[in-house]
């Protein structure tokens, strides 16, 4: 399966090229909507981070208010790294979990929607590229407009991620997002679906790992112990994917 990242800036129109890519029944993996989920009450990150930056950042229902908690974080590196630290390995999880499972379903090419993409390390896992991008004025222009932010507060924002040129330096492709929306996402769909591998190619990927999980009952049968090395060969076959991207 080939994994393709897929990021850009703050307001650049990153999750506008997501919408269109789930439209052409291509599976997304969406980072931002995870770090979303794991920022709920009761989850594991949600108390690592409220431990932190302490009751201030809540609302009165106890879900953390995003906007006191971007105030923060946007104006304090220090700050901005350590919600990173108690966020990012829970999302990292179950991004290669869905990863998996897209994969063992038998997926020619998933698609990673990740803000952060270079900046977490994550475009490690992607065997393409593709950045949306546009003008630093269109993203402050456009994140004011939807936020209601100041323009100090806004350009703070968007200064605070990785350049979108350092991003399209070490993108496989770059697609503009300045005059109309629509041809922005016609270009994503097309570039993606170019890059997708072949009937023969994906096959060939899943024999294998199909082929172990195929044996992992029978090893049951025989005895428990080789019935556990068989399911860790599953495992290890299926983490193949994550370090081969055709």
């Amino acid at each position: 399966m080939l994994i393709v990242g897929l990021t850009g800036g703050i307001a650049s129109g990153k999750s506008t090229a997501s919408k269109a890519l789930r439209t052409r029944g291509i599976p997304v993996i969406d980072a931002d909507a995870i770090a979303h989920e794991i920022m709920q009450p009761g989850q594991a990150s949600y108390r690592r981070v409220v431990s932190h930056f302490g009751p201030g950042i809540l609302c009165p229902d106890r879900t953390i208010d995003r906007a006191k908690l971007g105030a923060i974080i946007f104006n304090d590196p220090a700050q901005r790294q350590a919600l990173n630290q108690r966020t990012h390995p829970y999302v990292r999880r179950r991004i290669l979990r869905l990863l998996l499972q897209h994969y063992l379903r038998g997926h020619a090419l998933c698609v990673l929607d990740v803000p952060l993409l270079y900046e977490s390390g994550m475009d490690r896992l992607c065997g393409r590229v593709v950045v949306v991008v546009c003008a630093e004025e269109t993203q402050v222009r456009r994140l004011r407009e939807r936020s209601g932010l100041g323009r100090q507060e806004a350009q703070a924002r968007v200064r605070a991620q990785m350049g979108l040129e350092e991003k399209a330096r070490r993108a496989d492709a770059v697609v503009a997002n300045e005059a109309g929306v629509g041809e922005m996402q016609e270009e994503v769909c097309r570039v993606v679906d170019a890059w997708r591998p072949g009937w023969l190619r994906t096959a060939a990927a899943l024999a294998v790992p199909l082929a172990a999980a195929a044996a992992v009952p029978a090893a049951f049968v025989r005895s428990a112990a080789l019935g556990v090395k068989a399911l860790g060969a599953v495992v290890a076959l299926g983490a193949y994917l994550f370090v081969s991207h055709y």
